[in-house]
């Protein structure tokens, strides 16, 4: 059984117990979020389309940490005029578990 749940504004393909990052979600560690958002739900039975959601579906998950990704780095330049620019950023995540999907 798998779903594809959009989770602020990025599609993911999940299954029961999946632990995966998403993009930084504004829960508590510990706590448990709901995704309504379903694209696609399949199991045994088939798949289900959504027009387009799915509105009968929703996804559960525990968030298990905050944390953030390795710093990247951008680097500007135009050659022969003296300009350099180095800037980077570190990208905020969210780690959550699947618990359920339920149709």
């Amino acid at each position: 059984m798998y779903a594809i749940v959009n989770i602020s504004g990025k599609q993911f393909k999940v299954t029961e117990s999946q632990q995966l990052y998403v993009p930084l979600l504004e829960s508590e560690v510990g706590s448990t979020v709901e995704f309504d958002e379903v694209m696609l739900y399949s199991d045994d039975a088939g798949v289900v389309v959504g027009t387009p959601r799915v509105d009968t579906a929703t996804v559960t998950a525990k968030v298990l940490e905050h944390m953030r990704d390795e710093k990247v780095l951008v680097f500007k330049k135009k050659r022969r005029k003296g300009y350099r620019k180095l800037n980077g950023h570190r990208q905020q995540f969210t780690k959550i578990e699947i618990d359920s999907i339920k149709k």
